[in-house]
């Protein structure tokens, strides 16, 4: 069904060249609406093929991406651990030596209670507690571990909770009536509570999954018991410093064996060993660096960050299926504007999305830039809004969307920007969108509003005199363009030619959206040329059904995307 892409390039390779740079290189319509696809006859090309990547880098901090190294301020959470650096709060226990980064010593080990750090057990998901309780019962260690409890020490909502206990996983496995093991190489338990799977590792396995033990490196500390000894290998194998807590529920003691509590006080994103041999051992890190940084608006160590960029490439080993699921962690979950803002910086937005890599670069955008376009936006505090700010407003970590979701975005954009069009025009379509394919619904309330549209987004052209019947043409010029523009995502040849027009810029062919992906984003968008659609109801009230958005459900995506595209077109207080 599917063929070549026009024009396909003879050799599915990837060729990365890196340059240097001196600078471093409630909806506006209470839509009476409330907002899948584009049956296109477009062949878009589906490699099957690994391709193979060559990658020509200049090591050295004035490469093509920049690297900020400047020393942070304290964060708004500076109170909460100021009485900890000197007191370490009551019932804390201090073992070890403290130690600057990129060293294998020793870090100072600390032991909070939890209240001092402000954790409350109430935020603990249900079903994770189910699974807390029946390990515990049955006599078993467990632990909440991870990012989980990062985010419980910042009083964010985790998207996830990980368990890890001192059971077998076949133990785990008969504790519960629905359990499965998973994965073979690095093995966990998936226990399903109602409608939620609940993860679940065992410290026999963890230590499995790495290529490392720093325990023989560090040899085992005088004065630990087994349990420290055990929790405090377990957390040497861990990414980052902010993810290698572990948190006794029931106990209410909050366990850092590698400083993490410092740089979550701080606002840092360090690495647990030296970031080199860190993102050399497992290369998704440097997007997970990426997503976690951008999320809680931290900044990395000057190491971390140095190794961000200049190992930026090795991301090409990974599967192009996890690439996918590491963008949609990005863009899905309420982060997608810092993500794509971070991504430029570090250089690895070439790599992962060149079409709007060309465009930074035509809008005259550096790698430390602080302007907004129409996929940015500086602050929330600034008057212009930004499609993917607009996005980030509606999601959040327990709120995604549905991947299909920001694709059509990023196809959508490219079309404005290949072609600038009228806000009328632009309007009538996203509705039209969001009614199924009803043109005239879309023409009555787009000529109802009588708002300001944002003037300085260059994809919006001067308003003109339009007609009813130019209008509907015009939208439906627009709806053949987003259609080729998704067209243009999925063509590897057409990919490897979007930064053409900048010779020392990176070279790139990665396609990672799949054809099932692919469709799904053209049913969202294909009734504006197909018409409307028999039996589709649109969205009669504002409120978004979480639930219906993360699983793909047509309605909810179409309504989510013309309130983002609406807002984004009549701010609140446009320029």
């Amino acid at each position: 069904m599917f063929g070549k892409g026009r024009g396909e390039s003879e050799a599915s390779g990837f060729k990365l060249i890196i340059f240097t740079d001196s600078e471093h290189a409630v909806p506006l319509v209470a839509l009476s609406m409330a907002v899948s696809g584009l049956s296109f006859a477009c062949r878009p090309h589906f490699s099957l093929r690994p391709p193979v990547f060559y990658c020509f880098r200049r090591n050295g901090l004035g490469s093509f991406a920049a690297i900020q190294t400047v020393d942070e301020p304290e964060s708004a959470f500076s109170d909460i651990f100021r009485t900890l650096d000197t007191s370490h709060g009551k019932g804390s226990r201090v073992l070890g030596v403290k130690v600057g980064e990129g060293n294998l010593k020793m870090a100072e080990w600390k032991k909070i209670d939890s209240k001092d750090l402000g954790i409350s057990t109430s935020k603990i998901a249900k079903p994770t507690k189910r699974v807390l309780n029946c390990l515990r019962k049955g006599g078993y260690e467990v632990y909440l571990v991870g990012g989980c409890v990062r985010d419980l020490i910042l009083n964010r909502t985790p998207k996830d909770f990980d368990i890890i206990t001192t059971a077998e996983l076949r133990e785990v496995k008969s504790a519960f009536s629905r359990c499965q093991i998973v994965g073979r190489r690095f093995p966990i338990c998936h226990v399903h509570i109602d409608d939620t799977v609940v993860e679940v590792s065992s410290f026999s396995t963890s230590a499995q999954k790495f290529h490392r033990d720093l325990s023989h490196e560090f040899g085992r500390p005088c004065g630990c018991d087994e349990k420290d000894y055990l929790r405090w290998r377990n957390c040497l194998q861990r990414d980052f410093t902010i993810n290698g807590l572990m948190f006794d529920p029931y106990a209410k003691i909050v366990y850092d064996y590698t400083g993490g509590i410092e740089d979550i006080r701080k606002t840092k994103v360090r690495t647990v060993i030296p970031a080199a041999a860190s993102f050399q051992e497992d290369c998704a890190r440097i997007l997970r660096a990426i997503r976690i940084a951008a999320r809680l608006e931290f900044r990395f160590t000057r190491e971390t960050a140095h190794f961000v960029k200049n190992l930026s490439c090795s991301i090409l080993r990974l599967d192009r299926s996890r690439l996918l699921m590491e963008m949609n962690y990005m863009l899905a979950y309420g982060s997608a504007e810092a993500s794509l803002r971070l991504l430029w910086k570090f250089g690895l937005l070439e790599i992962l999305l060149p079409f709007q890599a060309a465009y930074f670069v035509h809008q005259g955008f550096k790698r430390r830039d602080k302007r907004s376009n129409m996929l940015l936006e500086v602050n929330i505090l600034t008057a212009q809004s930004s499609l993917f700010s607009n996005l980030d407003r509606l999601l959040a970590p327990d709120r995604p969307c549905h991947s299909s979701l920001w694709v059509g975005i990023l196809a959508f954009h490219k079309a404005l920007s290949d072609q600038p069009r009228d806000p009328l025009v632009v309007t009538a379509y996203c509705l039209a969108v969001h009614h199924g394919g009803d043109m005239l619904q879309a023409v009555k309330i787009s000529r109802s509003i009588n708002k300001p549209h944002e003037s300085s987004f260059y994809e919006l052209s001067e308003p003109q005199d339009l007609d009813s019947q130019m209008l509907i043409e015009e939208v439906m010029d627009l709806a053949a363009s987003v259609k080729q523009a998704l067209c243009d995502l999925t063509d590897e040849y057409l990919v490897s030619k979007a930064m053409s027009a900048y010779p020392q810029a990176p070279f790139s062919d990665l396609v990672y959206i799949p054809l099932q992906l692919f469709l799904k984003v053209r049913g969202v968008l294909e009734c504006v040329v197909e018409g409307a659609e028999k039996g589709f109801v649109p969205k009669r009230h504002g409120k978004i059904n979480y639930e219906a958005l993360a699983l793909g459900n047509l309605q909810e995506i179409r309504h989510t995307f013309a309130r983002v595209v609406v807002d984004t077109i009549f701010p609140q207080n446009p320029t």
